[in-house]
């Protein structure tokens, strides 16, 4: 796309169904890095990534042509055929439906790959519930209790 210039950077967060422990850590890094090659083949950048047991946090540079719900539709689909196929879950395996997005600029790429690498240490402190909801009150994102994820904290 000539004289298409962007600057583009997305947060993606969605959850296990169920919202089961499942992603192994064992195999956490492998499933990172076939997230990361879905990324890449839809013209994006995987700028910061962590799958937690129970969801996922994605950071991309989104290139103009895709949407993002366009890539996270294909990060979840993938994925969650690449588990399926890998065996790793006993039973079935999906992503739950929906996700949030959250938009940044470049001055805080830093600072929010960081928060996503550090999720380990993050969810010592508080609930997967209670960081998402933290995100979208500090998005100021309008959202209905009744259409979030399926909570079991």
């Amino acid at each position: 796309m000539a004289n298409t210039y962007s600057q583009m950077y997305v947060q993606i967060v969605f959850a296990v169904l169920s919202r089961a422990n499942v992603i192994q850590e064992i195999h956490r890094i492998e499933l990172e890095k076939y997230i990361c090659g879905i990324i890449s083949n839809n013209k994006c950048k995987p700028l910061a990534l962590y799958c937690n047991p129970d969801h996922a946090h994605v950071l991309i540079g989104l290139h103009p042509a895709v949407s993002v719900s366009d890539i996270t539709r294909d990060i979840k689909a993938s994925s969650s055929k690449f588990v399926k196929d890998k065996k790793w879950v006993f039973g079935r395996f999906a992503w739950q439906v929906g996700f949030g997005s959250f938009t940044y600029s470049r001055s805080q790429i830093d600072e929010v790959s960081k928060y996503i690498l550090n999720q380990p240490k993050h969810h010592i402190k508080r609930t997967f519930k209670e960081e998402y909801l933290s995100m979208l009150q500090k998005n100021e994102v309008d959202f209905d209790e009744r259409y979030l994820f399926e909570w079991y904290d």
